[in-house]
């Protein structure tokens, strides 16, 4: 039996949803179709798909092969490709995962251009502020705005950001300016439900000494641009990082406070499985990031929005 052939033909008898639109979409026999994936059961001892008349359904097995063996087929055509151009073009659908306030306002200008070098790629792109599985739920790349990194993934850092603390003018104006960590605890705070500090903020002080406080939330959300909202309006204190928040502060519609006190810089890291078997668009992706958020200008000091 030709196995590449079988999952071929598996691969596409799933897509089409028939064994006869998988034996049209292949040029070949019903007849041929029906042996591959018979074959193909009988290999692995294991039943892949549930016939009947009306419709076809995949096994617990059938799940988890479909999914593997056309990563297998796409990885084979991009090495074909390799041997038979003499530059490997990527193509194909790249899915990928990022926060949503970093996707929006610092990732989406970056598309066009990418997209303008890479026009075999297409871009699946999932905004999502939780930390998500990419092997389970399917993505080529994860983007994260962390301190830290799975062990079972593969990270590489892009970039970093400052976090700034800041609150409105007509916050302070009636509460008063936090001069030290301290002072946040008699404060109205506004939290990310995703940071990894929660509702306790560290600050690296005057000498390098560390201080943190225990603070109460007004608001906790789950985007960073809701939180920056709720600053504007005055809300209470928040911190971010600067490319959520530093053109607020440029503005004069957030003030930072305390600042001889400073938050750890986060970690802008380009997440993905494996170093092995590497596709090609997952590799030019990441490369063009490295590239693209390097050459990111710098902006009033401590406010550049990426630093390496």
């Amino acid at each position: 039996m030709d196995r590449l052939r079988a999952y071929e033909v598996f691969v596409t008898v799933v897509a089409r949803g028939s064994f006869t639109k998988a034996a049209d979409t292949l040029d070949t026999s019903p007849a041929n179709v029906t042996r591959y994936v018979s074959e193909l059961e009988a290999h692995l001892r294991t039943r892949l798909i549930n016939r009947t008349s009306r419709r076809l359904s995949l096994t617990e097995g059938g799940e988890a092969l479909f999914d593997r063996a056309k990563s297998i087929l796409e990885e084979v055509a991009e090495t074909e490709a390799l041997a038979t151009t003499a530059s490997l073009q990527p193509r194909g659908r790249l899915r990928i995962n990022a926060p949503l306030s970093f996707g929006s306002l610092v990732l989406a200008p970056l598309w066009p251009r990418f997209m303008a070098k890479y026009p075999d790629v297409e871009l699946d792109i999932a905004l999502i502020d939780r930390v998500v599985d990419i092997v389970e739920e399917g993505y080529d790349l994860a983007i994260r705005i962390s301190r830290t990194t799975s062990g079972n993934h593969i990270a590489r850092r892009l970039g970093c950001s400052e976090n700034l603390v800041c609150a409105s003018p007509e916050y302070l104006a009636i509460h008063g300016m936090p001069k030290v960590p301290a002072d946040l605890s008699r404060h109205l705070c506004l939290g990310y439900t995703y940071g990894a500090t929660s509702d306790e903020w560290q600050f690296a002080g005057p000498g390098g000494t560390l201080e943190s406080v225990r603070v109460r939330w007004a608001i906790r959300a789950n985007n960073g641009s809701t939180a920056r909202a709720a600053a504007i309006a005055g809300a209470g204190v928040i911190w971010q990082p600067s490319f959520v928040i530093g053109e607020d502060v440029r503005a004069g519609r957030l003030i930072e406070v305390m600042p001889a006190y400073r938050m750890p810089p986060i970690d802008i890291l380009a997440i993905y499985a494996s170093r092995r078997h590497l596709s090609a668009k997952v590799r030019v992706m990441v490369d063009f990031l490295v590239d693209a958020l390097r050459a990111t200008p710098p902006q009033d000091g401590e406010l550049a929005p990426l630093r390496q």
